[in-house]
């Protein structure tokens, strides 16, 4: 058994740790305020090979593994959620089309990712359907060669910014079974009938663009089909194995980051004539904040190890380090807050965006509720 890190992923991690604090931490304040999209960041986000980072190279991405991609979202989390989301979710929903895409599909839709040309989505929540997948309701309707889509989605990620979205819909609303007769089907936004009406006044993440997508007959083509009609649902879950690593690797990059800021805190003020660090209460907390990290990031680098070697326990390895990182991120930027006192609370310090990024983690990609769940099922050989 083998802890250490490649040189190779060392250094990914080096590059990656000086972009983010040359070309990110220190506009996060001014997207975060205005929430806004950064276009330019992005854009060499792109440049370094971290748009679109796990696409594989003969498609113009990095090709990154589950490992890497797991190091780079840990250190971009760290210097600022908000920005980091826009940049490594510039991809979100490529990932279907690389497991179960046409060659076609392949070649058209993700070297524009790839190379920051472009932003993808996936499309799966809707105003009455979160956790819930199968009960999703837009449906898609075979006309001819073209699939006809109504609905509404709702929190959709790159929502008014992205160039396509991977839709999930009901295509055969007779199927037997509770969990069959979806499809995911690529929507182009330029598409007639589509509209996307941003969210504004959300907590955290405010960088990052989210929407609801309204689908009023839109047309697209019968090739838009995304792998195996009927079969989206189950795709679906093997997307979640992967992105729910992802969102633990995002939230053990906000806790590294609290934890960080905290330290530098408890040395640099005084209070009583010396360093707060010097106080056995802060040290406690210093104390907790970093082993809890080490302890998520830990279960986050297994769960990643598991997505690449294809393991039969990643479901419930990918629930157990979305659920734990993101607990771990929302306690030590709580405890980040404490130990700056007074000037936790405003934005002068980076802790109390920290904080307020750290609770998405326990929402999307589903609730911390749901991955309980998830773990609980797994572990009693349930099934769905």
């Amino acid at each position: 058994m083998d802890f250490e890190l490649s040189d190779e992923i060392e250094q990914i991690r080096k590059e990656v740790r000086r972009f983010a604090d040359e070309e990110v931490r220190p506009h996060a304040t001014e997207f975060d305020e205005e929430e806004k999209y950064p276009y330019d960041i992005v854009q060499k986000g792109a440049e370094m090979g971290l748009c679109g980072a796990s696409i594989p190279m003969e498609y113009g991405g990095a090709g990154y593994n589950a490992i890497e991609t797991t190091i780079i979202a840990e250190e971009l989390f760290a210097a600022d959620p908000g920005i980091a989301f826009c940049i490594l979710a510039s991809s979100f929903g490529t990932e279907a089309i690389e497991e179960f895409g046409t060659e076609e599909q392949k070649e058209e839709y993700l070297p524009p990712v790839a190379a920051g040309e472009a932003v993808s989505g996936a499309a799966i929540s809707e105003p009455d359907t979160g956790s819930d997948v199968s009960s999703v309701s837009t449906t898609a309707e075979l006309d001819g060669d073209e699939w006809v889509i109504n609905g509404n989605k709702m929190w959709i990620s790159n929502g008014t910014v992205g160039d396509f979205f991977v839709v999930l819909c009901k295509t055969d609303p007779d199927a037997d079974g509770r969990y069959n007769g979806f499809s995911q089907i690529i929507v182009e936004s330029d598409r007639d009938g589509f509209e996307a009406d941003k969210i504004t006044g959300k907590m955290g993440i405010r960088a990052s663009d989210t929407a609801e997508l309204i689908f009023d007959d839109v047309r697209v083509p019968e090739e838009n089909l995304v792998g195996t009609r009927g079969m989206g649902f189950y795709q679906q879950m093997h997307f979640f194995d992967v992105t729910r690593t992802g969102v633990a690797a995002q939230a053990v990059g906000m806790a590294k980051g609290a934890c960080e800021r905290a330290l530098q805190y408890a040395k640099d003020r005084e209070q009583f004539g010396r360093p707060i660090g010097d106080f056995q209460a802060i040290q406690h907390k210093l104390a907790d904040m970093h082993t809890r990290t080490e302890a998520a990031r830990l279960l986050t680098y297994k769960s990643a190890w598991s997505v690449e070697n294809t393991d039969e326990q990643l479901t419930t390895l990918a629930s157990m380090a979305k659920e734990y990182a993101s607990r771990v991120a929302v306690d030590v930027t709580n405890e980040a807050v404490q130990i700056h006192g007074g000037a936790g609370y405003v934005n002068d310090f980076d802790v109390e965006r920290l904080y307020r990024d750290a609770k998405i983690t326990q929402i999307y990609e589903g609730t911390t509720e749901i991955q309980k769940n998830i773990i609980a099922r797994e572990l009693l050989g349930k099934g769905f």
